[in-house]
C-alpha cells in the first residue's frame, strides 16, 4: 500500500513539473459518504422544469444508487419494479473552475441503454441558460456504441446540437480503468482518453456564441439510462450495472 501512494504522489508531482501546473483540487473518495461540502446531489426525473432532463431520459436520480468503496465512487444503474435508477451529482456553486486541466479516471459500465458522464456546465446557467451558459462533455459514452468515446461541447452557435464533437475509438475503453481529461485555456480545449489527444475545439471567432468557455465551470458524474442519445432501449437483462470513479483532479 505504501508503494502505491508513493508511486501516486510521484506521479502527480510529474505531471505537475511537465507542464507547470499544481495540483489544485481533488476528490479521491475516500471518505464514507459523499463529501456534500463539495457535492450536490440532483434527484428525480427533471420534471417538472426539465423532464427526462431534456433528453427523454428514464432514470430517477436518488442518493441510494452509489457507495463508496476501496476509494471508488460507484454509481450503479438499476431497473426497480417498473422504474430505472441512477445517481447524478455536481460541484454546482461549490466548487467551480476556470481553465486548467480537468481529469477522472474511472471505469465503464456495459450495456445497451446505458450513458455514463464526465462534463461541465458554466456556472452562470440559472443566469443565461442553455445552451449559451456553454457545456463541456470530458466523457460521453453510450452502450449501444461499443468501444467509442465522445468529447463533445455545446454553445449558443450550434443551438446546442452535437456539432463541435468527436468520436473516437478505443477497441479496449471497456476494460479497467481508463483517465478522461480535457486542457482548457483562454484559447483552447484540447480533450485526452489517457494520453492520446483525440479533440481539439479552437474556433476562429470567439464570442459568447462560440466560446462561453471564458468563465467558470462545475463538475458533473452521472450514469444516465436511456433517453435521445443513450437510449432510447435499454437491455434490462445487463442490470444492475456499475460506474467506477476512482478520482478527480483538476490542476492549473
Amino acid at each position: 500500500m505504501k508503494k502505491i501512494i508513493v508511486l501516486v504522489l510521484m506521479s502527480n508531482f510529474c505531471f505537475a513539473q511537465q507542464t507547470n501546473r499544481k495540483l489544485i483540487w481533488e476528490e479521491n473518495f475516500n471518505k464514507k459518504k459523499i463529501n456534500e461540502t463539495f457535492w450536490n446531489f440532483e434527484l428525480g426525473d427533471g420534471c417538472p422544469d426539465l423532464c427526462g432532463y431534456g433528453n427523454n431520459e428514464r432514470q430517477i436520480y436518488t442518493k441510494t444508487n452509489h457507495e463508496i468503496k476501496d476509494g471508488n465512487l460507484i454509481i450503479e444503474a438499476r431497473k426497480e419494479g417498473n422504474k430505472y435508477t441512477s445517481t447524478k451529482i455536481t460541484t454546482k456553486r461549490k466548487k467551480e473552475f476556470k481553465y486548467g486541466r480537468i481529469e477522472a479516471r474511472a471505469k465503464l459500465p456495459v450495456g445497451h441503454g446505458l450513458w455514463p458522464a464526465f462534463w461541465m456546465l458554466g456556472a452562470n446557467i440559472d443566469e443565461v441558460k442553455w445552451p449559451k451558459t456553454g457545456e463541456i462533455d470530458i466523457l460521453e459514452y453510450i452502450g449501444r456504441d461499443p468501444h467509442m468515446v465522445y468529447t463533445t461541447l455545446h454553445t449558443q452557435d450550434s443551438h446546442g446540437n452535437t456539432i463541435n464533437t468527436k468520436r473516437t475509438e478505443f477497441p479496449n475503453i471497456e476494460e479497467g480503468f481508463h483517465v478522461y481529461a480535457i486542457e482548457w485555456s483562454k484559447d483552447k480545449i484540447d480533450f485526452f482518453v489517457d494520453t492520446s489527444l483525440v479533440y481539439t475545439f479552437d474556433p476562429k471567432v470567439k464570442d459568447e456564441n462560440t466560446w462561453p468557455f471564458d468563465k467558470p465551470f462545475y463538475i458533473i458524474v452521472n450514469l444516465a439510462i436511456g433517453g435521445n442519445f443513450g437510449g432510447p432501449e435499454v437491455d434490462d437483462s445487463i442490470l444492475p450495472q456499475k460506474y467506477y470513479i476512482d478520482y478527480i483532479r483538476v490542476y492549473q
